[in-house]
């Protein structure tokens, strides 16, 4: 998440400002990948194009921290409302930044010019008279001694046709009505479950009523000007058609903004009406000078993404309240909106923990461009749309490897071939009198594509945009084959360079056109041509003008020479992708159980597992001679199931008392007693990042002693080229200590001591290695637990030993 720490960004007179906001993620859970398109990557996608066109942006989030949701999670987890803020702020935080989210500001709601923004702006409404006071009755448990907030009730949907039973009290979950907790048939408390009584409780009103003509006029004008997505304006159209209703502020809560009155001071303002105003407060954070983006209609443009559920807070809630202040504020100009993305047979549901989640993702072996590229092709725009795993490895296979990859890949593949079969790495010269008809057809064809991904960026129109730059790869590949550049390398040398000058300008294209979407691919082409990104990646010059990358041709000059083409995706396999929809199957809670099922059963097969005592000797009762002749004589192939690995907890490391280049660990392995292991990783890693640190531990070598200590096992890390950098391999966080390591699609159980004689391991060693992903491989296969894959943390195509 490239938070940009640079001097803050303000208005430019005469250029056009872009402040891009996406709905607040609610910080009580980890957010999903439906959460992730529908808000966060979506407005990331227009930033970055934003900022391609060379437009004054800024792109503003940060994660919603007040209100019943946090203080049920803190319950729930018995700590208090910050320290489960603090938790998934971080986690969020961690989330967003491996899905490469270019935020210049990510805050938090909770923070104190969240406070002082917020009490400014009710003070004014106040002022202006726009507030009403009210008795409302509001149910109230008398067993739990508290007012119940919306959230806190659950109960029968009262729309006619839903009633669904586990509605809550602000908002049915299946029809998506908006309620009050009153309306509930037969309500219960979440906390304990008995029945609520009603209870008088006075509170403070919006009048929206008061508000309604200055809020359709705004509504009716920038819904055209600003081109509103068509479930927006349906969405805001029902609500006025319902007729507007005075809107409650405030709430019967300790965990929120305060209300500045005195009548009030014991309740906190309803996070509908501070939520929104966390845009500006992140703003403020974000530079001291925040009204010149806020308060400056005339300069800035306002774009807001977020999925449906969040549309009448942002088109008729946030503006109202804006409006009642009587100040000058930047309304919003664009408001885009997603339908829902669901997952296989169901919906995405944080609550439930149904779906792929942000942190499972990092723990899979698919790079991060993937994923992002997955979710935008199947961004849910005007419908809602499906997440299926088969869906996912069809996108990458056909689309990202076989087009965009293998276009790119042959093009910088056969400049970079020693000259008499290439070019030598060198973009070649072009005749100023060469002409060839298909170059100018395809010159043509890339111009109009990058008419209609102006066009559709510009509407945000994001999957339109997405699947044009995709057509110009298309196009690439039919020039390529068209031309046959490897024909005219031997029949007509300056035709074959106009051909693969004007094909590295498609590459160059396409890095910049793709960079909004999948900036990590953008990174990797530009190091394979061997340009700067920090210079190149721009759709116009200083002007604003796009002509010169209309002329492929033209874009890299002659003479400069590429860097090391490689590869930039890889396939993602039938197994793979069984592997993955088992892991994901269910509810979070059905994966948690599945994984403590396989650890009971792992834990069983290890105490069946004889292992040595560290004397040498084996735990193992004796067998007769025959059984050991049989033994010997049908010796089992060498596969990679006859190790033992495990996931490892260092419990003590320190620094072997005869030797400086080694460490003596006390290694826990799910048995007994923990097992002594003697490491030379001195030079490595210090010893503070030994300590508490779970590790991969083959366990099944023959015990050795290393200066006086008998080591029992080894620790798996993973080395550079040249062996002057190593680091562990390390398992997920969360797997089981204990637990066997294993490789999808290899079955066997590993042997109890491996023979010296035999050479298991050293056969095996030379296929384990990191990947271009930075995970732990055997033969391109992760090694694998019941809670995600095994990496390192920056060697790139090590080998692991």
């Amino acid at each position: 998440m490239a938070e940009n720490r640079k001097a803050p960004k303000l208005p430019v007179e005469g250029k056009r400002n872009i402040l891009i906001t996406s709905a607040l993620p609610y910080v009580n859970n980890v957010p999903h990948l439906g959460n992730i398109i529908g808000c966060v990557l979506s407005a990331d996608v227009f930033a970055r194009y934003c900022r391609l066109r060379g437009y004054n942006t800024i792109y503003i989030c940060g994660t919603d921290e007040y209100g019943t949701a946090t203080e049920t999670k803190a319950m729930e987890e018995n700590c208090s409302p910050k320290e489960i803020c603090d938790k998934y702020y971080a986690i969020h935080k961690d989330v967003y930044n491996w899905f490469n989210i270019s935020f210049d500001e990510f805050g938090r709601t909770s923070s104190p010019q969240q406070t002082e923004v917020c009490q400014a702006i009710f003070k004014k409404i106040y002022e202006n008279k726009w507030l009403s006071e009210n008795t409302m009755q509001q149910l109230y448990c008398d067993a739990c001694e508290r007012f119940l907030a919306d959230r806190l009730v659950e109960g029968t949907c009262p729309t006619p046709g839903c009633e669904y039973d586990s509605a809550r009290g602000d908002q049915c979950e299946k029809c998506g009505k908006l309620l009050n907790p009153t309306e509930l048939k037969n309500p219960r408390c979440k906390f304990c479950q008995k029945s609520p009584r009603i209870r008088d409780t006075d509170h403070l009103f919006l009048e929206l009523p008061l508000l309604k003509d200055r809020l359709e006029k705004y509504i009716s004008e920038m819904s055209v000007v600003g081109g509103w997505s068509q479930n927006a304006i349906q969405t805001t159209n029902s609500w006025l058609r319902e007729g507007l209703k005075p809107r409650c502020i405030t709430r019967d809560l300790k965990w929120g903004v305060p209300v500045p009155h005195e009548k009030y001071s014991d309740k906190v303002f309803y996070v509908w009406f501070d939520a929104p105003i966390g845009y500006v407060s992140i703003t403020s954070c974000y530079t001291r000078d925040w009204e010149k983006w806020w308060k400056n209609p005339e300069n800035v443009e306002l774009y807001q993404f977020m999925g449906k559920d969040n549309v009448p807070f942002h088109t008729v809630m946030f503006p109202s309240t804006l409006l009642g202040t009587g100040e000058n504020w930047t309304l919003m100009k664009t408001i885009s909106v997603t339908e829902y993305l669901n997952y296989e047979a169901g919906k995405f549901s944080k609550s439930k923990g149904i779906g792929v989640f942000g942190n499972d993702v990092k723990d899979t072996n698919i790079p991060v461009e993937v994923w992002r590229y997955y979710l935008l092709t199947n961004r849910p725009e005007v419908s809602d749309t499906l997440f299926t795993w088969p869906d996912l490895q069809a996108k990458l296979n056909s689309e990202l490897l076989n087009n965009l990859g293998n276009f790119i890949n042959r093009v910088l593949s056969f400049i970079a071939k020693p000259a008499g079969q290439g070019y030598d790495s060198i973009i070649p010269s072009v005749s100023d009198d060469v002409s060839h008809d298909p170059t100018k057809k395809l010159a043509d064809k890339v111009a109009a594509y990058i008419d209609q991904y102006i066009e559709a960026m510009e509407k945000v129109k994001l999957k339109q945009g997405l699947k044009t730059a995709m057509s110009i790869s298309s196009e690439g590949n039919a020039y390529l084959q068209e031309s046959e550049f490897w024909r005219l390398y031997k029949e007509n040398r300056s035709l074959c360079s106009l051909v693969m000058k004007t094909a590295a300008g498609i590459v160059y294209l396409l890095a910049c056109l793709l960079e909004p979407f999948i900036p990590s691919f953008t990174l990797e082409v530009f190091k394979q041509l061997n340009l700067p990104v920090e210079i190149h990646v721009s759709l116009c010059d200083d002007k604003g003008n796009v002509d010169r990358i209309k002329r492929p041709w033209d874009i890299i000059s002659a003479g400069h020479k590429i860097g090391t083409p490689k590869p930039l995706f890889r396939e993602l396999k039938d197994e793979e992708v069984e592997f993955y929809r088992k892991r994901f199957a269910g509810s979070q809670a059905d994966r948690i159980v599945r994984a403590e099922a396989e650890a009971e059963n792992i834990a069983e097969q290890l105490k069946k597992t004889k292992v040595s005592d560290g004397t040498g000797k084996k735990k193992s009762s004796a067998k007769s001679s025959n059984e050991t002749k049989n033994k010997t004589a049908a010796e089992p192939d060498i596969t990679i199931t006859r190790l033992d690995v495990r996931v490892g907890l260092i419990k003590k490391a320190q620094k072997h008392p005869d030797a400086d280049s080694l460490y003596v660990e006390e290694i826990d392995v799910g048995e007994e007693q923990t097992r002594t292991v003697v490491s030379g990783l001195v030079k490595y890693i210090p010893l503070d990042e030994m300590q508490n640190r779970k590790v991969c531990v083959l366990c099944n070598l023959k015990p050795a002693t290393m200066r006086g200590i008998k080591s029992q096992a080894m620790v798996l890390a993973a080395s550079n080229d040249d062996h002057t950098k190593v680091e562990l391999v390390e398992p997920p966080s969360s797997a089981h200590v204990g637990e066997r390591i294993t490789v999808p699609g290899y079955e066997g159980n590993p042997d109890e001591l491996l023979n010296p004689k035999k050479k298991v391991w050293e056969t095996l060693q030379v296929d384990l290695h990191t990947n271009e992903e930075l995970v732990a491989c055997y033969k391109n296969v992760p090694l694998t637990t019941s809670a995600g894959i095994c990496k390192v943390s920056s060697i790139r195509c090590g080998s692991i030993r």
